[in-house]
């Protein structure tokens, strides 16, 4: 394959786009990837160019932003966050101007990590918002917009969230017993939604589609067998 696309990941630093990035990297459909956020990743690399930036001025860097595809890794907790507002900052209003930024550029597809449960009529705070940014990103003009919905995710966190840690060690008891309808809430490792994420933007597809935890391992799989 001829290297002509950019990608653009924001969240590089975070448990999926972790998993996401080296994979941008090998991938021979993108001859650069550029690499968002308020801290510089580890990695050197030929086709790696990293803009760090407050994500509060993502517009005044909007001609840096210009990509093909959009992979938007962007999350926090509740408990990380330290406020309903601060959440609402950077699950919400980061994604969303990320969105509309680089539609603007012409980006063709716009890949993001949303949440199972997303929902914007949700009394749940966390689902609530996530549902309003998958309602809001919807809207932007891309080409295909795909919307990623884990369950709980497994791998190495930065930072341990003691009640995850448990809640993953529960769910790997569990997953095998979540059959039929019950597979969406299987547990999902966050190296399958990167190759999930990936094996969607290389189908060049167009609409929206969204994917759950048991559809994400399958098409994470579909990619280890490349």
């Amino acid at each position: 394959m001829k290297l002509q696309k950019t990608a653009l990941i924001a969240g590089a630093s975070g448990l999926v786009g972790q998993q996401l990035l080296p994979l941008l990297l090998a991938s021979d459909r993108y001859a650069k990837v550029i690499a968002v956020g308020r801290r510089p990743v580890p990695h050197v690399h030929p086709k790696l160019e990293q803009r760090v930036l407050e994500l509060d001025y993502l517009e005044e860097h909007r001609l840096s932003l210009i990509a093909d595809d959009v992979f938007c890794c962007l999350g926090t907790t509740m408990r990380q966050a330290g406020s309903k507002e601060a959440f609402y900052k950077v699950d919400y209003l980061y994604v969303v101007k990320l969105a509309a930024i680089t539609a603007g550029n012409f980006a063709a597809q716009f890949m993001v990590v949303s949440a199972m449960g997303a929902d914007a009529e949700s009394r749940i705070y966390y689902n609530r918002v996530k549902g309003e940014m998958e309602q809001a990103v919807r809207q932007v003009p891309f080409r295909a917009i795909h919307i990623f919905r884990p369950s709980l995710l497994l791998g190495d966190r930065t930072q341990k969230r003691a009640g995850e840690q448990l809640g993953a060690v529960l769910l790997r008891f569990i997953n095998p017993i979540l059959v039929g309808p019950l597979r969406k809430y299987r547990a999902v490792p966050a190296q399958a939604v990167a190759q999930a994420m990936l094996v969607a933007a290389e189908d060049d597809g167009g609409g929206v589609r969204v994917h759950l935890s048991d559809e994400i391992a399958r098409e994470g799989t579909k990619m280890r067998q490349v």
